[in-house]
């Protein structure tokens, strides 16, 4: 196992002229903080060091009362110190919360809450514990903090459907602001697992199934979280990020959560690993997270060639690994590689774990173990030496308190609002348009805005309770005051809306039959239709326990919408739908009925301004579809860049997806050329420069997302139809053109070959540029 470079260089011997003093180094802020580990090392117990890689989260109660930090029960329940809390912003611990998933605002404390409880669990840290060490604290920001009253943004499949990484930035920014302002140094985002498999309930939190956009928006999200480039301490209002989860998580068998991921290590290298890789060489992130799944029958949590070999040896990387929740103990209790929780210890340890999450049951048997010699001391020194270090890179031993007033101030402010806007704008993409949209406000008569998700801020999983939201109907008599709308449910999905409920049911069909009837009378007296449909946090979620399920076997629309849809087609009106969605649309039947198909997915708090504004034309949709949507579950796994003899096709159905990765239209229309290049020939260690023209040919402005593709032959492996390598969005005036410049740097040009040796051979090179993986001009250029 490959250690970080701080705790390596922590766990070895100073230079004579600090270690000679005799001082507390560690507290000495201008010390070098490999220096400062080092010498807190030396003056820890193996206790006091445990505590340091452990976690508390349902341990909360031990050290309140109600909600308020009780400094005499924690040094009593804690008398080695606290190494990191779970989730400060929730109520687990208190009396009657199990869980804090989301739902209600019941499961949270306020923010005042937040930052009286973390302020006072510091002043314990630092003032009552015998070395004064602080404690370190984590949070959810999956695409907002999760916390009340904090910013959520369109959920992270929305985001990445933007295709405008300085957008991701902006946002993230935000999001660290509101994080830091309570007091928390970390979070446990973004997701950079590369999904292909949409029967998996986490889809919604992924950035897509392409490694370039997964990564492009990676590197994007965590210089918004923490800055960019690298550096070793973190700047104000910044947060260190934590890539999730390494690896295969996104491909699991029968797309259930957890299940095996059956990839070999040609396509972890050249699927998998890109978007952690490009974060781990480009920015100081500050940790990884494992995933639950095994690959090829080792788990994650306890995969040194993963962990240690390819992370921290191939790559570099010196931040944290953090377990995912339950993780580590899991090793004994779900895989059974273990054989209790002191050998799933043991492995996570040697696989290079820092720290278990959310509690830290296995880790607890360790002094115990270390003491008996059954583990290794130099185990638990150099994951405590690890968590350390990332405490003085966060200034925790300087600062480690919220600030009350400037989270008010900031959190979900104007500022704030409008940003949640724009993203919410930039994120909705126009699957499907036979001229009904934009609706004209002269022409469109009464509008019946009819379904499940007219009246309801979906804001999917991941999110906590804002200061507000904006529903669809909210939304359109805000924008349009002067309209006339009428409304109806349509259909229920579920039975309630509580987002942490483990058990779904799925809404009365008699009585899903008898709103159906209703609308369809509602509709009768309108000129127009706008239904909105799709899912709800409960029907498509993460499915973290048996008890506690979120993946589907079915992708198609659920319970009695396409009856819904049927009904309102049937009436002869333009029929809209806004799609609201953490999954893929694959619904056949709606984009065969609908007139026009608005894919809306989460959109966040201001989602319901953002989707009336591009249903009336007020904006022009530009986004792109970040996943391939799928017609029917008999062609899962799909991906645009599939090997040349993928996709030959089936008896009596279409290979093609019901919509190709990178589509989205436009109320106007654009070309966009061929790519060029100043020469045809380019060398093996150079870029590869090409110039792509782009006019908007239509009669109003708009948005597009030209995407620059490559194609490799004749190579000692095969290689994918098509590979992204480039995107732009811009804006264009009509009759406006514009020249981009994309650069391919030689190293993503590089494939693995026959001997899993990452090279640039020679050969043909095809270049592409387009508005889709689908829609494509060509250029032949050679790599000698």
């Amino acid at each position: 196992m490959a250690g970080g470079s701080l705790a390596a260089l922590a766990l070895g011997s100073g230079p004579a002229a600090w270690a000679a003093q005799d001082r507390l180094i560690y507290k000495d802020a201008a010390a070098p903080i490999p220096l400062r580990v080092a010498d807190l090392m030396a003056r820890m117990t193996l206790e006091e060091k445990v505590a340091q890689i452990r976690t508390a989260w349902a341990a909360k109660g031990d050290m309140i009362d109600d909600l308020a930090f009780n400094p005499k029960k924690a040094s009593a329940a804690f008398p080695d110190g606290i190494g990191h809390v779970t989730r400060p912003s929730d109520k687990r611990g208190v009396p009657g919360i199990t869980g804090a998933a989301g739902g209600t605002a019941a499961r949270w404390r306020t923010p005042a809450e937040t930052v009286a409880f973390i302020n006072a669990l510091q002043r314990w840290a630092l003032e009552d514990t015998r070395l004064g060490i602080p404690v370190l604290l984590h949070e959810e920001s999956l695409h907002g903090y999760m916390a009340t009253e904090a910013t959520m943004f369109p959920q992270a499949i929305a985001l990445a459907g933007s295709f405008d990484t300085d957008l991701m930035r902006r946002v993230q920014g935000q999001i660290a602001r509101e994080v830091r302002a309570r007091g928390v140094p970390l979070v446990l985002s973004p997701v950079v697992d590369i999904v292909r498999d949409p029967r998996w309930g986490r889809i919604e939190e992924t950035w897509g199934e392409d490694p370039y956009l997964a990564a492009e928006m990676a590197v994007a999200a965590v210089e918004g979280l923490q800055g960019p480039g690298k550096f070793e301490r973190l700047g104000d209002g910044k947060v260190f990020a934590t890539l999730k989860h390494m690896t295969g998580h996104g491909q699991p068998e029968s797309g259930n959560n957890v299940a095996p991921a059956q990839i070999s290590e040609r396509e972890l290298r050249e699927n998998f690993f890109p978007p952690f890789r490009e974060v781990v060489q480009r920015c100081s992130v500050g940790a990884v997270m494992p995933s639950y799944n095994e690959i090829d029958g080792v788990p994650s949590h306890a995969n040194v060639w993963l962990l240690g070999e390819v992370l921290r040896g191939e790559w570099g990387f010196d931040g944290i690994i953090a377990s995912d929740y339950g993780g580590v103990h899991e090793l004994a209790t779900l895989h059974h590689v273990a054989r209790d929780l002191e050998d799933a210890a043991h492995q996570a340890l040697l696989a290079g774990v820092d720290s278990e999450l959310p509690e830290g049951l296995a880790f607890a048997t360790l002094p115990d173990a270390v003491r008996a010699g059954r583990i290794p001391q130099s185990l638990v020194d150099t994951a405590c030496a690890q968590m350390l270090a990332l405490k003085f890179r966060c200034g925790l031993f300087e600062n480690p308190y919220g600030d009350a007033a400037l989270a008010e101030r900031i959190t979900g402010n104007n500022e704030a609002r409008a940003l949640a806007l724009e993203a919410a704008r930039k994120g909705v993409c126009l699957l499907t348009n036979n001229g009904a949209l934009p609706l004209n406000r002269a022409t469109m008569g009464r509008v019946a805005v009819i379904g499940p998700n007219h009246a309801i801020a979906r804001l999917g999983g991941y999110s906590s309770v804002p200061n507000q939201t904006v529903s669809l109907i909210e939304g359109l008599r805000m924008v349009a005051p002067e309209a006339d709308f009428i409304t109806a449910q349509g259909v229920f999905i579920t039975t309630s809306e509580d987002r942490s409920a483990d058990e779904i049911t799925l809404a009365d069909r008699a009585e899903n039959l008898r709103l159906i009837a209703q609308a369809v009378e509602v509709a009768r007296g309108a000129d127009t239709i706008i239904l909105a449909i799709g899912d709800t946090e409960q029907t498509s979620r993460e499915g973290f326990a048996k008890n506690h399920l979120g993946d589907r076997t079915g992708i198609d629309i659920i319970g009695e919408q396409n009856e819904l849809v049927d009904a309102l087609a049937a009436l002869g009106k333009p029929l809209i739908v806004a799609a609201y969605n953490g999954r893929p649309p694959s619904w056949p039947n709606v984009v065969a009925k609908a007139d026009a198909v608005l894919e809306c997915w989460y959109p966040g708090q201001e989602g319901g301004q953002a989707v009336a504004e591009a249903l009336l034309g007020d904006i022009n949709p530009g986004a792109k579809l970040p996943v391939s949507v799928v017609r029917n579950t008999g062609q899962i796994p799909l991906f645009y860049n599939h090997k040349p003899s993928a996709r030959r096709g089936y008896l009596f159905d279409d290979a093609a997806p019901l919509f190709p990765f990178g589509h989205g239209l436009s109320y106007t229309s654009f070309a966009i050329s061929a790519p060029r290049t100043a020469k045809p020939r380019f060398g093996r260690e150079e870029d590869v420069r090409a110039e792509v023209t782009v006019t908007n040919t239509g009669a109003r402005s708009g948005d597009e997302v030209v995407q620059l593709y490559i194609t490799r032959t004749g190579l000692s492996v095969t290689r994918p139809v098509l590979e992204l390598k480039g995107f732009q969005r811009v804006t264009l005036q009509p009759g406006e053109s514009r020249t981009l410049t994309f650069t391919i740097p030689a190293r993503h040009l590089a494939v693995w070959d026959d001997t899993l040796t990452e090279t640039n051979p020679p050969g043909p090179l095809r270049l592409w540029a387009g508005s889709s993986s689908a829609s494509l001009a060509p250029l032949d250029v050679e790599i000698i």
